[in-house]
């Protein structure tokens, strides 16, 4: 019930920010939302390296979501040379020397690095996609958290009541391979039926970058679960009732946006092309 409640209320505000917000305001609300998981994040990290300045992460991640935003735009003039230069420089040089300064404890070192490293593109990029996403139609959001909402709530009732073959036992028991295939199923179903709303056909290659979505999605699921298993946690807040926390929610988005915006961009469908 408590999950149907939440649904309930954010489902409204989701839609009236997709087509209502311009398109700062929408990057601002979106990035306030992974901030929060990325606030989740650093706490779960913080239980195996207590001492490490994993609160860095808070620090890098608006300017870096907003260096995204720009690039990642059409109208954006930028240089891809330079923009993967700047961006391995700063998950290298300024990663290590921020944790340098900051004092980091040797022995939290290598995982403070990790953290960091991985931590700041994992939300910033994402934050960025569904940015340009909404910027360039907002329908484009609409279909990816179709894919992404409806396809794990298959997954989960699915996987609840008929899965038997357990997919990753190791990092989350109660995934199964059943659950999966009901969730792949439903991001495919969700993409038809969007595309017959809004072209009045099957787009082939719409079809094929919504089920590349949908296998993204479940990866970016299993990754918070290593996260989470590897502290020890079984949820990573309690904002959202029966949901957990905001990165519990919002774990495969994490994962789905990218990908759907660069499947877009390589079919050359998004305005874009790679």
């Amino acid at each position: 019930m408590a999950r149907l409640l939440t649904a309930a209320v954010g489902v409204p505000l989701s839609l009236a920010a997709i087509f209502l917000l311009p398109g700062w305001a929408f990057f601002l609300l979106v990035l306030a939302l992974l901030g929060w998981g990325a606030v989740e994040y650093v706490l779960i990290l913080e239980i195996e390296s207590p001492r490490a300045p994993l609160w860095l992460l808070w620090v890098l991640l608006p300017p870096t979501a907003w260096a995204f935003f720009l690039i990642l735009r059409p109208e954006a003039t930028f240089r891809a040379e330079g923009v993967l230069l700047a961006l391995g420089l700063g998950l290298t040089f300024g990663v290590g020397s921020l944790l340098v300064v900051a004092s980091t404890p040797p022995d939290e070192g290598l995982a403070a690095l990790g953290a960091l490293s991985f931590g700041v593109p994992y939300f910033a990029l994402p934050a960025a996609a569904i940015a340009v996403l909404q910027s360039l139609d907002p329908w484009w959001v609409i279909l990816l958290v179709t894919i992404v909402w409806l396809g794990d709530t298959a997954a989960y009732y699915v996987g609840r009541n008929l899965g038997r073959r357990r997919m990753a036992p190791v990092i989350s028991p109660n995934k199964t391979w059943e659950g999966a295939g009901a969730g792949l199923l439903t991001a495919g179903l969700a993409t038809v039926v969007w595309c017959l709303l809004r072209l009045e056909t099957v787009d082939p290659v719409v079809l094929a970058v919504g089920l590349g979505t949908g296998v993204a999605a479940q990866l970016g699921d299993l990754t918070e679960s290593l996260l989470k298993r590897g502290a020890r946690v079984k949820d990573s807040g309690r904002i959202l009732p029966g949901h957990g926390g905001m990165l519990d929610r919002m774990d495969a988005l994490l994962f789905a946006a990218p990908v759907l915006l660069a499947g877009l961009w390589a079919a050359g469908i998004a305005g874009v092309e790679l």
